[in-house]
């Protein structure tokens, strides 16, 4: 609690100093001077009152505002901890001799002087009832007063009209009528209910109808799997009959599985996801998304943030008013997995921002048989909520109308400062953590209350009914219909044939869905013609000459311009940025995202040209665009997990550009696996839903230690099947350019997985001609083309391996081992290179690599390999994937190239 003891420590000219502060910008000091300078103010410009307990009873508003959510009515099922000291009157210093009391201070609150009684009831209604609100940490005073203004007039009590009460029980009724028949149905069948915060349903209705109405055409859900399938049901309308059939276990159409390219396996029903258009609002329809997601919890929501981004940014305008992200959060999993921390750190960031999400906590005050008291150390499961200061609303979730109040004001309050909101909505969890646990082995004192506990249905249908809003008779007929219906469906599942192609989780995605006549080879045409490369060239390399840039930089962007004028030796960096310039020339929009990308770790790709003495930068790529297409380059925050999946999300709504993520170092993706594993490759499997994201993954043994060699290719290859992804390690920039320009022109998307050099960015052998770029091709391999004797061994390589045995067979005239590279890695080009092995009919076929024999492509290739006797040369197995020794660095590596040329 504040007091005003400070002021016993201070000097008078220093209340002097604070005071002229105050008179200029109140908000430039602390609450405490503030407040205790307002009460001042109250009672100096007060003739007839000379109370100086003013400032105690402005001290107990201010203390109700930010803290009287620890003194709230809003767990319905457990006694809240004690909080200390509390708001009572004796701890601001009051008597009960002081309710009767009328103080000026009452104006701040009620608009006027009021007794002192009234300015107590008036705060417990508004701040210590159903809604708990956290807010007075704000630190920009029009949303604080905004906040204050939108509760306290109405005390944070709803005023809703018997039509939406209606509404509202209905929509009540059906979120627990569900889950109670799903539970008759199908006994001790995983669902992950919802009963007990089945107020999670009336309060998103809450959200889309409220959004609808200030402007909002798209709504994006990210969600677990606890509640899903209600949500699936009565807020995405998904076909109840097919809910019905999938807990049945009835086998998909075979004939909608004959024309896709790929082995569906499916994913459990309380994974999927839906689309559906709705309309809350008279004439006004609402598009609605639900991703996919596993059980990583909180793992979608970086993907649901990027699908919103990439809505904004290309069919909405920029315009971040028009659609809104919702992630819903089970308490354990908000307050324990990191990636809510990186999504939330991205929420204010131009090249991640989305104008505000709207989180909803379905608060069950348990993890999978955890207590909350060892679940977290902060206060609330919310506390993440104060690095963005975005305002946390506590309610209690037996309370319906508390619950659909709440989110009204979080959605205004998201529209008008594009700013992230928290509903926390403090329930239970009826069962265990599915229907089959047993809670009782671990909380057996909650689930006593738990089990006399009423549902919300009931405790809402008893207050509606005292109110003489509607009629026992209304209510039990309301419940029949959707019994009723319940039962027609589930009786029709018994029958149906399951279908494949249900409406995808977000419109648009399947443009680029892959089928069975979709093959990587041929690869597209991505040549481009001479002059139109050097057009393209002069307009992204060309620094104006009244532009004060870094002279090193300038040299650069010259060299660059002068090896396409002269058709000398193009390096990665210039074909690299080339590859973009061509795409936008041709209308496809590229986004590259990173922790350094615009410079590039390496300092090779310099995207934006960055003024000397200045914050400000140009991006000269842009002088390539058609009008249509559009180049972004972010520098990303520290964050591999939440950037990633955003991209992932970003690809998946826009499958028409270039979207690429690039490592830092290859190996730092170890930290967004989850991404990898569950989304990039196997969403397609999973959810029949296709995704062309890039990743760029800088790769290469140059003595830098384990963290900065190894981009494990090894576990990329471990989960390659059916074509579910592109592995390339190129080795030219030519090889580069044509592959990133035929991965978007594909009239289909998998994603693309690029291992990018390190030393090979300045290395002189690692060129290409710009012939190459106009008249060549992706090469899957790349041959030996030097004059050979009678081969004595055929070597395969993948990467920068190559050039150093390249130099050493150049330098020592080697002319019977012939070295072939091995671009792409999946899918495997087995058929070309059985072709060359059957041609040159070597004694010896090896395959060479820098990595382990535990890391890398060695099992994978002799694994499809095996009838061919490969011997294996390069590094023995080990637990990292390099040494952090220079000197151990290069005598492995020599010690790999003297036995390939034994």
């Amino acid at each position: 609690m504040q007091d005003f003891t400070y002021l016993l420590n201070s000097e008078p000219e220093y209340i002097e100093m604070m005071y002229q502060k105050y008179r200029s910008n109140p908000h430039e000091i602390d609450d405490s001077w503030r407040y205790f300078f307002k009460g001042y103010e109250f009672y100096n410009e007060t003739p007839n009152n000379t109370d100086p307990d003013e400032i105690k009873v402005l001290n107990l508003i201010n203390n109700y505002r930010s803290r009287g959510h620890l003194f709230t009515k809003t767990n319905p099922v457990r006694k809240r901890r004690n909080y200390t000291p509390d708001l009572s009157l004796k701890n601001h210093n009051l008597k009960e001799s002081d309710l009767q009391k009328k103080f000026t201070a009452g104006i701040d609150l009620l608009g006027k002087p009021a007794k002192l009684s009234e300015i107590i009831e008036t705060l417990n209604e508004t701040y210590c009832n159903s809604i708990g609100a956290e807010f007075m940490f704000i630190r920009e005073p029009e949303k604080v007063e905004w906040l204050k203004q939108k509760m306290e007039s109405t005390k944070n009590k709803p005023n809703f009209d018997s039509k939406l009460k209606a509404r509202i029980h209905e929509d009540l009724a059906k979120a627990v009528l569900f889950e109670q028949f799903l539970h008759s149905k199908y006994l001790g069948q995983k669902r992950f209910s919802l009963q007990g915060g089945e107020t999670l349903i009336p309060g998103l209705k809450a959200v889309i109808t409220k959004g609808a109405e200030l402007g909002i055409e798209e709504f994006i859900i990210g969600m677990p799997h606890r509640g899903r399938l209600n949500v699936l049901a009565n807020i995405m309308d998904k076909d109840l009959l097919e809910i019905f059939a999938e807990f049945e276990g009835r086998e998909i159409d075979k004939e909608d599985l004959t024309d896709i390219g790929f082995d569906f396996s499916g994913d459990v029903k309380y994974h999927l996801g839906y689309s559906k258009i709705v309309s809350p609002v008279k004439n006004k329809n609402i598009k609605l998304g639900l991703a996919p997601n596993p059980s990583h919890l909180e793992a979608v929501n970086p993907v649901v943030e990027g699908m919103v981004r990439a809505k904004i940014d290309n069919d909405y305008n920029g315009d971040m008013s028009k659609i809104a992200p919702i992630l819903i959060h089970g308490d354990a999993a908000i307050a324990g997995q990191g990636v809510v921390y990186e999504v939330i750190q991205m929420a204010k960031l131009n090249g991640y921002k989305t104008g505000g999400t709207i989180h909803l906590v379905v608060n069950n005050q348990i993890g999978f048989t955890t207590d909350y008291t060892d679940g977290r150390s902060s206060t609330y499961c919310t506390d993440v909520a104060k690095v963005t200061l975005s305002p946390v609303f506590h309610v209690n979730a037996d309370d319906v109308e508390a619950v659909v109040l709440a989110i009204q004001i979080a959605m205004e309050y998201r529209q008008k400062f594009n700013s992230d909101v928290f509903i926390d909505l403090l329930g239970y969890r009826k069962y265990g953590h599915n229907e089959g646990d047993e809670p009782r082995f671990t909380q057996p004192t909650l689930y006593k209350i738990i089990e006399n506990h009423i549902d919300p249905e009931k405790i809402y249908s008893e207050k509606l009914m005292n109110e003489g809003c509607l009629l026992k008779e209304t209510i039990v007929d309301v419940k029949d219909k959707i019994k009723k219906n319940f039962e027609q469906n589930f009786q029709k599942s018994k029958t149906i044939i399951r279908k494949l192609n249900t409406p995808t989780f977000i419109d648009n995605c399947d443009l680029k869905k892959r089928n069975s006549s979709h093959k990587l080879f041929p690869f597209p045409k991505t040549k481009v013609n001479r002059d139109e490369i050097k057009k393209i060239g002069r307009s992204i390399f060309s620094i104006p000459n009244d532009l004060n840039v870094i002279s090193k930089l300038r040299k650069l962007y010259e060299q660059r311009l002068q090896k396409i004028e002269f058709e000398e030796n193009i390096d990665w960096g210039t074909a690299e940025i080339l590859t973009y310039g061509t795409l936008l020339s041709e209308g496809i929009s590229v986004r590259l995202s990173g922790q350094d990308s615009i410079r590039g770790t390496f300092s090779h790709r310099h995207s934006a040209v960055q003024i000397e003495d200045s914050d400000s930068k140009i991006i000269l790529l842009n002088n390539a665009t058609n009008g249509k297409s559009s180049f972004n380059v972010y520098n990303s925050s520290l964050s591999e997990f939440g950037v990633l999946g955003f991209e992932y999300g970003y690809a998946c709504a826009s499958p028409d550009q270039l979207t690429i993520w690039e490592a830092q170092f290859g190996d730092f993706h170890n930290g967004a696996q989850i991404i990898i594993d569950q989304f990039i490759s196997s969403a397609e499997t999973k959810w029949n839903r296709s995704n062309g994201l890039v990743m760029f993954l800088p790769h290469g043994f140059e003595g830098q230690g384990p963290e900065h060699s190894s981009a494990r290719i090894e576990r990329f290859l471990s989960l390659c099947a059916n074509e579910n992804m592109h592995v390339v390690n190129p080795t030219t920039p030519a090889n580069l350019f044509h592959l990133l320009r035929g991965h978007v022109k594909h009239n289909f998307r998998i994603p693309l997985v690029v291992f990018t050099p390190k030393s090979l960015l300045r290395h002189p052998s690692c060129v290409s001609s710009l012939e190459d770029l106009t008249e060549g091709q992706f090469e899957p391999i790349i041959s030996d083309t030097s004059k050979c004797n009678k081969t004595r061994r055929t070597v395969f390589v993948s990467g920068k391996l190559f050039y150093d045995l390249q130099d050493y067979k150049i330098k020592n005239e080697i002319t019977d081992i012939s070295i072939h590279r091995v671009e792409q890695l999946y899918p495997f080009p087995k058929e070309k290179i059985e072709e060359i092995i059957q041609i040159e009919n070597a004694e010896q076929i090896i395959w060479a690599q820098e990595e382990p024999e535990n890391f890398g492509a060695w099992n994978f290739v002799n694994n499809r390999l095996k009838y061919h006797n490969l011997i294996y040369i390069g590094r023995k197995e080990s637990a990292t994937p390099a040494v952090g020794s220079m000197s151990q660095h290069i005598s492995e590596q020599k010690n790999i190239i003297d036995k390939v040329f034994e």
